[in-house]
């Protein structure tokens, strides 16, 4: 942070040459996990480090760089990936991913492709103790300086962050031990950049990107405007009273409305940064701004808005019209990921809280299930009203 501060104060060339010097392969190991496509991990890189050089006077003193280096290359591979994946079907040249992939030969070919969605389930603070030790190799003593506390604490965060990471890898089928993913990603997870990356870097961010691709100007757009998004903090209103259930594994929040309803679902959990920038860049739209759409259309009558949120035939229209037609809405609170324990078999989904009162007077207060369509890349309505 000392040579982001005399980049900010001087434009110190020399003191972001070292920066990137310092970080290019961490981040540019980021972005090739995800892309897989080295002169699109490049691009990434550059962008990253861009950001870096418009951001550097506003980043905080308690910033921690490599985390903050880290999280930025998975917004912006995530909006690298979008605009490839849109330039493909531009050109008519999109493929079909391989359905049947080889077998792995080696733990690291199972873990990679999983290890930053894993990692994007953390919080910040257990992501960026994980960054510290074993992407960047420092010691418990260095981690626990960076982030403030003592060694002791460090050592149980990093090992309760592994724990996180090994239960994520069980679940999707790769079984392993804390100490064995602390090793394999402690030797794979940074690899070397191109030797000439990291001046065309410094070129590019130095000049804040005056002098970038287009493909380059238009990725730092949309992951300015998703980190902006990620930044805005939303309360939930009303009655609504949040619970935090700790667990061995992780805490649980779970929802409540009111005193006297009875808790529908099995288990909830707040929307981790990957899975809100991965709505984000898949339909362009976070769930909240999805739930307020289907509302209004709701409310306004407007058969044309809300048959992008279902196909119903033209008495349920009418129905639905019917009875929340003209009304007004209260509130609509954080959105969150639950397991619905349903009447006949287990629902997982993205549900966003509400209240409203219908024309009548009545006041209603529930959750709305939400649906987005990989396929699509739009928004379903699925129930909860």
């Amino acid at each position: 942070m000392e040579l982001v501060r005399r980049y900010a104060d001087s434009q110190s060339e020399e003191a972001f040459t070292a920066l990137v010097s310092r970080y290019v392969n961490l981040v540019y190991s980021a972005a090739s996990r995800q892309t897989e496509r080295p002169e699109l991990a490049e691009e990434v890189a550059q962008t990253v480090f861009v950001l870096l050089a418009r951001k550097a006077g506003s980043l905080g003193p308690k910033t921690v760089l490599p985390g903050w280096l880290y999280r930025t290359a998975c917004f912006v591979s995530a909006a690298a990936v979008k605009q490839e994946a849109r330039r493909r079907r531009r050109e008519q040249e999109g493929m079909e991913m391989n359905a049947n992939p080889d077998e792995p030969d080696s733990l690291w070919e199972q873990f990679a492709p999983l290890l930053d969605q894993a990692m994007g389930q953390l919080r910040e603070a257990d992501r960026d103790a994980l960054v510290l030790r074993f992407f960047r190799n420092k010691s418990l003593r260095e981690v626990g300086r960076a982030l403030g506390i003592e060694e002791r604490a460090a050592q149980k965060r990093v090992a309760r962050s592994l724990e996180k990471l090994r239960g994520f890898f069980a679940a999707r089928g790769v079984a392993s031990t804390t100490a064995v993913i602390a090793g394999i990603i402690a030797t794979h997870s940074v690899q070397a950049a191109p030797p000439a990356l990291a001046n065309s870097i410094t070129v590019a961010a130095v000049a804040k990107g005056t002098a970038a691709s287009g493909s380059t100007l238009a990725l730092l757009k949309t992951t300015l405007k998703i980190m902006a998004w990620t930044k805005m903090k939303t309360t939930v209103a009303g009655a609504a009273a949040i619970l935090l259930v700790a667990s061995a594994a992780a805490p649980v929040m779970v929802h409540r409305y009111r005193a006297e309803d009875s808790h529908p679902f099995a288990s909830t959990w707040e929307l981790s940064e990957a899975e809100a920038v991965f709505y984000f860049t898949l339909s362009g739209m976070t769930p909240s701004q999805a739930a307020e759409k289907l509302f209004d259309a709701l409310r306004r009558k407007d058969a044309a808005a809300a048959s992008s949120f279902w196909s119903p035939g033209p008495d349920h229209s009418k129905q639905l019209f019917k009875i929340y037609g003209d009304m007004k809405i209260i509130s609509l609170g954080t959105p969150f990921k639950g397991i619905d324990k349903g009447d006949r078999r287990p629902y997982v989904g993205v549900f966003l809280p509400y209240e409203i009162q219908l024309k009548d007077g009545t006041l209603k207060k529930w959750q709305v299930a939400l649906d987005c369509d990989p396929q699509a890349h739009r928004w379903y309505w699925d129930g909860g009203l």
